[in-house]
């Protein structure tokens, strides 16, 4: 049964349609559930103006940060606030679905190519789809859920280790509150871990909580830390909320008192956790960092259970396997006669021969055929043929397999959002930067391109009149003016093995 808002088939059938950002389209779901009240939809610039000089909106009521939406240029000029029939604008989730209606009451240009739009937005059809919707509660439905008194709020962006759940729980005893417990679904989660993985994390710990309610919430982070706590405090009191405990730095805001917990050591004497200077320091542990856990994941070994409840450590073990069954993007870039095409082919045959895991090379005819195909020499296409190849090889790591490939990918951003995309899927990513030099390239010239290049003949060509921005987060650079093609190969695997996403070989068969 639908509860959004029905647009008229004529105004849903000539509005322009927009899928937001990820943090964009985390903003939209929260406005739409009204945990963004009293703020009804993204910001006009009059409203931007007054949150910056005295944390308002134009109407007066309290706001803590600017809530926006950036669109294109040119469907910006497409939009008219004054006319009824060139007001509305859909915004749409990833997959192309409609999920608002944003009536713009202001549109300015923000930076070239970008402008911002501001006004209300209100639903479409039936209010989205995705994992573990039935946790996605609006702060109406969860509310009356809650008993009278005071109520402690977790923001959950990490899992909950053991030291986390005894600073919940002296919290609780303290304040004699009852538990509300938030999960930001916004985007991925500390470490990348994807948010329904962080889900069924923060579910395994359940029964080592006090009395609780969960519920999932479509935090995203700021890019500042101030702004990030101000937001999560006006939405935890949106909620209902009259505590926060904080899980990092956290600032009070909304009306909410913020609780900053102690820091906390395991007691090896009998295996409690307290405040850390209440232990001996020869009996004392401190919690495992981030990175420490990462690192232990990523070489397939088991959390302790000192730590970690062995329910929490099962599902971050599913969520984060071992690297070596984890998939994998391997990314060669390089002048046009470096040698990536020939380092890739020989990388797949020896992983190939391992058998350890499904490799797919995504190079030559297939890619100009498949992925390529109708592509010139323009920034523009360049770009959007290293983003297809890098969309493809993340969809093949996700699913746990190698995918190797090696365009020129002269420019430093599309290298970069090709490593984002692998991230996201839960991959690895291995960016090889095959730095043979342009004179030696020129010299090997198989295709004729550079002599042509050279005489005028062909334009674009990099290295001669289109740049190549070399790689400044390169995880290994080879060169094979200087290398044989084998021993090129063997450096990749050299490098793969000891960074653990690779087996070591005992032998060759």
């Amino acid at each position: 049964m639908s509860n959004g808002w029905v647009l008229p088939d004529e105004v849903l059938r000539d509005a322009p349609a927009y899928t937001p950002r990820p943090g964009e389209l985390a903003d939209l779901e929260l406005l739409l559930t009204g945990a963004y009240t009293p703020l009804a939809g993204f910001m006009t610039r009059a409203d931007l103006v007054s949150v910056s000089r005295r944390s308002r909106l134009a109407d007066g009521s309290p706001w803590p940060v600017p809530v926006t939406l950036q669109v294109p240029t040119a469907l910006a000029q497409g939009l008219d606030p004054r006319d009824e029939a060139r007001r509305t604008l859909v915004l749409t989730d990833g997959e192309g679905a409609p999920v608002a209606a944003l009536e713009v009451a202001d549109a300015w240009q923000v930076r070239d190519g970008v402008a911002g739009v501001g006004g209300a937005v209100r639903r479409l059809g039936d209010g989205g789809h995705g994992p573990f919707q039935r946790l996605r509660r609006t702060p109406e439905e969860v509310r009356p859920l809650l008993p009278s008194g005071r109520v402690l709020g977790v923001v959950a962006d990490r899992p909950l280790h053991r030291p986390q759940l005894a600073q919940i729980a002296h919290a609780v005893r303290t304040l004699g509150a009852h538990l509300l417990v938030m999960i930001p679904v916004g985007e991925d989660g500390v470490g990348g871990l994807p948010p329904e993985a962080l889900v069924r994390s923060v579910f395994a710990a359940r029964d080592r909580m006090p009395p609780v309610t969960l519920v999932a919430v479509p935090l995203s982070r700021r890019r500042d830390e101030i702004s990030d706590a101000l937001l999560r405090a006006r939405v935890s009191a949106a909620y209902g909320v009259t505590h926060l405990l904080s899980t990092g730095e956290m600032l009070s805001g909304a009306g909410l008192r913020v609780l900053v917990p102690r820091e906390l050591a395991y007691d090896n004497r009998d295996g409690q956790w307290r405040w850390r200077e209440d232990i001996p320091p020869r009996n004392r542990r401190l919690a495992l960092t981030q990175p420490e856990i990462d690192d232990l994941l990523d070489r397939g070994f088991p959390l302790p259970e000192w730590h970690t409840p062995p329910a929490v450590a099962k599902e971050l073990a599913r969520a984060r396997p071992p690297r070596r069954h984890r998939g994998l993007v391997i990314f060669l870039t390089g002048l046009s006669g470096s040698g990536k095409s020939t380092i890739a082919r020989g990388l797949a045959d020896v992983l190939r021969e391992q058998g350890d895991r499904t490799i797919t090379l995504l190079d030559g005819d297939v890619v100009r055929r498949e992925l390529s195909a109708g592509l010139g020499f323009s920034k523009a296409d360049r770009d959007l043929n290293v983003r297809r190849i890098g969309w493809v090889a993340a969809e093949i790591a996700r699913h746990h397999g190698v995918g190797i490939c090696c365009p020129i990918a002269p420019y430093a951003q599309a290298r970069a959002t090709a490593r984002e995309m692998a991230l996201a899927a839960g991959a690895g990513f291995l960016l090889v930067h095959v730095a043979t030099p342009l004179e030696v390239c020129e010299q090997r010239d198989r295709k004729g391109l550079y002599a042509r290049a050279r005489a005028g003949l062909l334009t674009g060509m990099t290295g001669i009149d289109d740049p190549y921005e070399e790689p400044a987060d390169a995880d290994l650079v080879v060169d094979t003016s200087d290398l044989t093609i084998g021993e090129a190969v063997e450096s990749v695997l050299h490098h793969l093995t000891e960074t653990g996403w690779v087996e070591p070989r005992l032998g060759a068969i």
